[in-house]
């Protein structure tokens, strides 16, 4: 194709799914779905610590600042933009929970830093996580965060429904 064009980005450590559009139109009609949350995405993402009973939706305001190193921080805010995470548990182990996350708003960071604020934060997530749980998930062999964009549905400006899945790669199902 001589036009590709990503119509949405995820976390440079994060494996999955992602929608590129081969023709603009396309891209703007894809991008218009995502601002009308029309686009529906799946993600699996591994915690640390037991993940609070009954905690499933996670609706406060993410506001993104840079630090003076030029590096993008997001922080739970009252200032800043709309942000729901509805996360379910999958399975429940010693010490680190699999969680689905369904995004109903898509902010920067945003699944990492509600996963952070309630308590979980991302197996791996060198920037939200916890130095030690990262330290002792490396021993036994987690190279990374543990966040994977397992399915994306969305709709065609022909009225298609595309229904992508990405299985979860070895380094993380081994895990």
């Amino acid at each position: 194709a001589r036009y590709l064009e990503l119509v949405h980005r995820i976390d440079r450590e994060t494996s999955g799914c992602l929608i590129i559009a081969k023709k603009r139109s396309a891209l703007r009609f894809l991008q218009e779905e995502m601002r009308n949350r029309k686009v529906h995405k799946v993600y699996n993402a591994l915690v640390s610590g037991r993940w609070p009973r009954g905690k499933r939706k996670i609706d406060l305001p993410l506001l993104a600042s840079e630090q003076k190193t030029g590096e993008k921080i997001v922080q739970v805010n009252p200032k800043g933009r709309k942000s729901v995470t509805i996360f379910s548990v999958i399975k429940r182990f010693h010490n680190s929970t699999l969680l689905e996350a369904i995004l109903e708003t898509g902010r920067t960071h945003q699944i990492r830093v509600h996963a952070q604020h309630a308590g979980c934060p991302l197996a791996g997530d060198t920037k939200y996580g916890v130095d030690l749980i990262n330290k002792e998930a490396r021993k036994v062999g987690l190279k990374r965060m543990f966040l994977h964009a397992l399915k994306i549905q969305f709709l065609l400006p022909c009225g298609k429904k595309i229904l992508v899945e990405a299985p979860i790669p070895p380094e993380l199902s081994n895990y």
